[in-house]
């Protein structure tokens, strides 16, 4: 008969130990999520002017879904042009990191230390400081008021960042793991490729999920370099919704920023676990 695995008394105690720190957390975090429900609650009901406690059900503040408002864009227009913006901008940057700060990590390449202080230096400057330039850089090589011009602008200014994050999360990889797939006669590349980037696959992750919610959270770029309606995104549309005091319709606006905040939450529940691995650093094998 097989024997029943018995539970160490350690376990136990560290499970038993966590839990205060658990609870407190729980009632830390409490407000925020009485805040988003009665958020989401506030969307589907009429309240009185004055008054806590909604009243009746009704999805009248949604009909943004359905309906295009009056001098508005359609919201499945500006929310793919968002995802496009966010994802566009998550490829470059994680492409270009991956294989600059495996440079920057392994290679001996003139002026390493010149070009790390530069990359510093690049991510100390506000993108605001730099806006009116790229304006007209924008529009002189007439990518101004387009997704493809305020995309390139994003990620180069995310990207001195992302370069140096990856370059400190290849040194913790050892040598050892290349110089096997050296010996065996695999190619720089491939090394790379099939040796060396699984080991920091945490970091990928992570830097992937920081890059998509930068993108999709931002809001000064596509402002002044994209304000057209048919490149709209979502912060620029939920901005908009406020230009006019007359006309403002409060319940509409807080329905709309639930829309924008759901897709970040749920990028947060499944890729949580990537978020806690980030710290893994590379593993011997």
């Amino acid at each position: 008969m097989a024997e029943k695995p018995q539970i160490s008394s350690n376990a136990t105690s560290a499970n038993f130990s966590s839990l205060p720190v658990i609870l407190l957390l729980g009632l830390f975090s409490l407000p925020l999520l009485v805040m988003y429900a009665y958020l989401f609650i506030d969307t589907i009901s009429d309240t009185e002017v004055g008054s806590l406690i909604p009243n009746e059900f009704t999805l009248r503040h949604w009909s943004f879904l359905w309906e295009t408002k009056t001098g508005k864009p359609n919201i499945w227009l500006v929310t793919l042009n968002t995802f496009i913006f966010a994802s566009c901008i998550t490829g470059v940057i994680l492409t270009v990191s991956s294989m600059a700060g495996y440079v920057l990590s392994r290679l001996n390449v003139p002026a390493r230390g010149f070009f790390l202080a530069g990359v510093m230096v690049l991510h100390a400057f506000p993108s605001v400081t730099l806006i009116i330039a790229i304006f007209i850089v924008l529009q002189w090589i007439g990518l101004y008021n387009s997704l493809i011009g305020v995309i390139l602008v994003k990620a180069a200014i995310d990207l001195p960042l992302g370069i140096w994050l990856m370059k400190g999360f290849y040194d913790t990889v050892p040598w050892e793991i290349e110089m096997a797939g050296t010996v065996d006669g695999a190619s720089r590349f491939t090394v790379w490729r099939r040796l060396v980037l699984p080991q920091i696959k945490p970091a990928v992750m992570a830097l992937g999920l920081f890059s998509f919610l930068t993108g999709w959270s931002e809001f000064i770029l596509p402002q002044v370099l994209a304000p057209g309606a048919k490149v709209q995104v979502l912060s620029v549309y939920l901005a908009g919704l406020i230009i006019d005091d007359n006309n403002f319709d409060f319940g509409t606006f807080k329905a709309v920023g639930v829309f924008y905040v759901v897709p970040v939450l749920i990028l947060y529940v499944f890729f949580q676990k990537h978020l806690m691995n980030i710290y893994g650093g590379g593993t011997k094998g």
